[in-house]
């Protein structure tokens, strides 16, 4: 059965920090750790800073689910801007925005986009590997 974290924080930048913490925490709490802590942590932050600073509905709420599932960990960020859909942008060295998408490219096995009733999920999923214990006394 998967583990599964799912919670909302309203659509405003100052909600970014409770994102990541929460993220961390599941994490810790499945024993997922190291590096790919640091980027699902990393890329839920992405996601939900794009989701506040694109989404066009009023009082909207961000939604953040994360799945544990097998070798699977999958992170989904949703808000109701449902025909606003991302897309991969590749900014110049003069941007100061613009790579979000381009990290989680860079940091998720796989990722993409779906619209669904009255919402659009942004989701990234990332391959657990199972870490080889060295003996005792070695």
């Amino acid at each position: 059965m998967p583990l599964t974290e799912t919670f909302r924080v309203p659509g405003h930048r100052r909600h970014v920090p409770s994102t990541r913490q929460r993220v961390r925490k599941a994490l810790a709490d499945w024993g997922v750790a190291d590096e790919l802590a640091d980027g699902v942590t990393l890329l839920a932050n992405e996601l939900v800073t794009n989701a506040v600073t694109h989404c066009r509905v009023s009082y909207a709420q961000v939604g953040v689910t994360l799945i544990h599932h097998g070798t699977d960990l999958i992170l989904e960020v949703s808000d109701p801007d449902r025909d606003r859909l991302p897309r991969l942008h590749h900014s110049g060295p003069d941007e100061e925005g613009g790579r979000g998408l381009a990290l989680v490219e860079a940091l998720a096995d796989a990722w993409g986009c779906r619209q669904e009733r009255y919402a659009k999920c942004v989701w990234a999923r990332f391959t657990l590997v199972e870490r080889a214990h060295a003996p005792a006394g070695s």
